[in-house]
């Protein structure tokens, strides 16, 4: 059985990882400057979106203390990413397209290794698509939840979000039942994750209930 530490090597992994970690930790930094937040506001912003997926997935599968808490770079990191966006933000905004895009890789590899670490600890393979996704997902949340907004991941008018992750963590589960998961097909199932999410920023919207108009904001149906 491939263990999610052999999917790289791991310098490899870490780099990965940090890289990652700190595209998600400015997105969470530019939502707290939109809020109007101060430098505190913005770090635990920072904090709450690149480690919060990973941070509920540990306690849910039992790795504890979570990762984030264990590697000083995890942890650190969004710190990094937090001053970046409080001296650079107009800047950091006007490169957007290419955060996204840097978003959108990390998306792919935290739900494909999310997966991964379900399954080693054990964990059905419906089980560990879902940790997959919180993994990916779940710190993009705990940001909106913080802030007092609905979450993107519930929003239609938002990119699609959860459906890459599921998609990637669908793959690396059959991946895992095939026995056939390693670096280049872990890799493979992160990038198809990559290539839906940009089509989901390339064409807004995600369906919604049946017959509901896209100007309905009650509880009318169009």
């Amino acid at each position: 059985m491939v263990t999610t530490s052999q999917l790289f090597a791991p310098d490899v992994q870490q780099t990965l990882d940090l890289i990652g970690i700190f595209v998600f930790a400015l997105s969470g930094g530019l939502l707290a400057v939109r809020k109007n937040l101060d430098i505190f506001g913005i770090a635990v912003l920072a904090e709450a979106t690149a480690l919060g997926g990973g941070v509920i997935r540990d306690l849910i599968i039992g790795a504890v203390p979570p990762a984030a808490f264990e590697n000083r770079g995890y942890f650190l990191t969004p710190l990094v990413a937090a001053l970046v966006v409080f001296f650079l933000h107009p800047e950091v905004t006007r490169i957007n397209n290419a955060v996204q895009t840097l978003d959108a890789l990390g998306l792919g590899l935290f739900c494909v290794t999310g997966t991964a670490k379900a399954h080693d600890y054990g964990l059905s393979a419906v089980a560990s698509v879902a940790l997959g996704l919180i993994t990916a997902a779940g710190g993009g949340v705990a940001r909106d939840v913080l802030v007092s907004e609905v979450p993107s991941l519930l929003r239609w008018d938002r990119s699609l979000y959860a459906v890459p992750a599921l998609v990637g963590g669908t793959i690396t589960a059959a991946l895992i039942a095939a026995h056939h998961l390693d670096a280049v097909t872990g890799t493979s199932a992160a990038l198809v994750a990559f290539v839906v999410r940009m089509l989901a920023l390339r064409y807004e919207g995600a369906p919604r209930a049946w017959h509901r108009g896209s100007g309905s904001s009650g509880g009318e149906e169009a």
